[in-house]
């Protein structure tokens, strides 16, 4: 069949069904004709431009050999365009598998800012190599191209990275994004490829002030102006963490029985806990709390519905030119003055401190939270803490 010369409109044999069709407007493509239980059937087999005479015979060959095992070609090609349409709407980017799990899990986090670090780490990280790539396509050397470069660097990092990793890689195959093994798991496959992480990160404390201190700091920190002196000074008073003081509402406060009730949600635990307020903790609130509604946040930011940044105490530690110490290494401070210069069981400081206890055994019979005795040891911080001198 000489192609190129044919150009009236019709359809021109070039046997076995296989046949060149030519359009009015003179288009030219291949189409197989047979039959099928009875009825004459037409399958296109494509334009002259992409598919050669050869190509369609091949083609063309491979369709009657599907209609001599009794499959219609037509149907089976239609089969096919369905299974990978279907293939492509289970197919999820590592990116959307990402941000779904997010969403289905933030509402369980202890804050929205659990969820950020979720986000940024993951988009830091492994979005540039992984982001695009449907989840499918994820092998444990994409991500060893994410975390070794970071792994011993930045090991707690990458150690939350690749858990999180694990995580939503295990949530797509729950969904049915994925199947097999994930890439991304750690025993008995990612700890033979990468070192232990006890064995290279280095453990950095909270840089803390030494107890004997403590009174010439906070003498010193009266002297300042300002929600973020008034915020570390309740700190450090109450040994309470940075999230709870700064997201504290004027309603966890019951200032005529002298307790700070900091809901589940401010806590690390996410178990609420109360806090004995000394008197001159007390003293301290009544000015802050004075005139605002009960949802009002105590230490306000500088945006209406906000409160205080987690960033102000450490600014106003740079203030005061204290660049040695974090607000959260107060916590330290009192611990050790606690242990070292008190009667108080080390038990009534840990609760102080919201510690969760590792002892199973021992946590089971701890029901309640020594208040009473909480009471009497922040009761003398409060009072060493103000001591003069």
């Amino acid at each position: 069949m000489k192609v190129a010369k044919v150009t009236e409109r019709g359809c021109y044999s070039d046997g076995g069904g296989l046949y060149l069709q030519v359009t009015r407007d003179g288009v030219k493509s291949w189409v197989l004709r047979y039959m099928r239980q009875g009825k004459a059937r037409t399958m296109g087999l494509g334009p002259i431009h992409t598919v050669s005479l050869a190509d369609a015979r091949v083609k063309a060959m491979e369709c009657r050999k599907l209609l001599l095992a009794g499959v219609d070609p037509l149907q089976a090609r239609q089969a096919e365009a369905e299974e990978a349409r279907a293939r492509q709407a289970r197919s999820k980017t590592f990116v959307q598998c990402c941000e779904a799990y997010i969403e289905a899990h933030k509402a369980g986090w202890r804050s929205a800012k659990h969820a950020d670090q979720w986000t940024n780490t993951l988009t830091t990280y492994a979005y540039p190599e992984l982001g695009n790539l449907s989840v499918t396509d994820i092998t444990v050397d994409l991500v060893m191209k994410v975390l070794e470069p970071i792994w011993t660097a930045k090991n707690e990092t990458a150690s939350r990275l690749r858990g999180r990793i694990e995580a939503v890689l295990d949530w797509a195959t729950v969904r049915g994004y994925r199947a097999g093994d994930n890439p991304a798991r750690w025993r008995g496959h990612l700890d033979h490829l990468l070192p232990q992480p006890s064995k290279i990160k280095r453990v950095e404390h909270h840089a803390a002030l030494p107890y004997v201190e403590i009174t010439s700091f906070v003498t010193s920190l009266k002297s300042q102006e300002g929600f973020a002196a008034r915020a570390l000074e309740l700190l450090i008073l109450t040994a309470a963490r940075t999230g709870s003081v700064i997201a504290a509402t004027v309603g966890e406060f019951d200032l005529e029985n002298k307790i700070w009730t900091i809901p589940p949600g401010h806590m690390k635990g996410n178990k609420e806990h109360r806090v004995p307020l000394a008197p001159q903790i007390v003293s301290l609130l009544v000015p802050l709390c004075e005139g605002k509604r009960n949802e009002d946040f105590v230490f306000r930011g500088r945006r209406d519905g906000e409160h205080l940044s987690n960033m102000a105490m450490l600014q106003l530690l740079k203030r005061m030119n204290r660049n040695d110490l974090t607000a959260h290494g107060f916590r330290s401070t009192f611990r050790d003055w606690a242990g070292e210069c008190t009667n108080h069981p080390r038990e009534v400081a840990e609760a102080a401190l919201a510690h969760t206890l590792t002892n199973k055994v021992e946590a089971a019979y701890a029901r309640g939270d020594m208040f009473i005795k909480r009471s009497l040891l922040m009761q003398d911080w409060a009072s060493y803490c103000y001591q003069k001198k």
